[in-house]
């Protein structure tokens, strides 16, 4: 189940804000410039892609925000390199174009360091979370990561990770799921 969970920057252990509720949570990323919205799972019959079984609901992000391509990205949990592509992005970092995502399958920890609060999204299937150009995040696929997701591109050569150097992710909960 989608969770957000908000805390000031400096107070790890106090969220603010705790819930599961999909109008609260966009009510609370909102105001920081993160679309998230909730899409009906659709059953990806024998021979259907996610890219086919989602093509309306793509075709109007990139109608609405002038993304050019699209792909898809999965993770289980015996990939060999899981370790080393989870360490990848779990450091504080920005890209030049939006990260946006929609969770086809399992699910991802979006960490958002905004206005002096720590946004931590746990982003589950049928989950669409688009993190503008510039924001500061981080994100935790956990230690035996499961998921199929989404990706939209302005320019997929174009999106490379811009670490910040600050060390506030180390301080803040990892993806540790049930």
């Amino acid at each position: 189940m989608s969770r957000l969970r908000v805390f000031a920057e400096d107070a790890p252990d106090a969220p603010l804000l705790d819930t599961d509720e999909e109008a609260a949570i966009v009510a609370a990323l909102a105001p920081v410039g993160v679309r998230f919205e909730r899409w009906p799972l659709r059953d990806l019959a024998e021979g259907t892609d996610a890219l086919t079984a989602y093509a309306p609901e793509i075709e109007r992000l990139k109608a609405e925000g002038g993304y050019q391509s699209v792909d898809t990205v999965a993770m289980i949990p015996d990939h060999p390199a899981r370790a080393e592509l989870r360490t990848k992005f779990l450091d504080e970092h920005t890209h030049a174009e939006d990260e946006v995502r929609f969770f086809v399958e399992g699910e991802g920890l979006f960490t958002l360091h905004a206005e002096g609060h720590v946004f931590a999204m746990l982003c589950t299937a049928g989950d669409l979370i688009a993190v503008p150009a510039g924001m500061k995040h981080w994100f935790d696929m956990g230690p035996s990561p499961r998921f199929t997701a989404i990706r939209l591109f302005l320019n997929p050569d174009g999106w490379i990770a811009r670490f910040t150097g600050d060390a506030i992710a180390s301080r803040f909960p990892r993806h540790e799921p049930a």
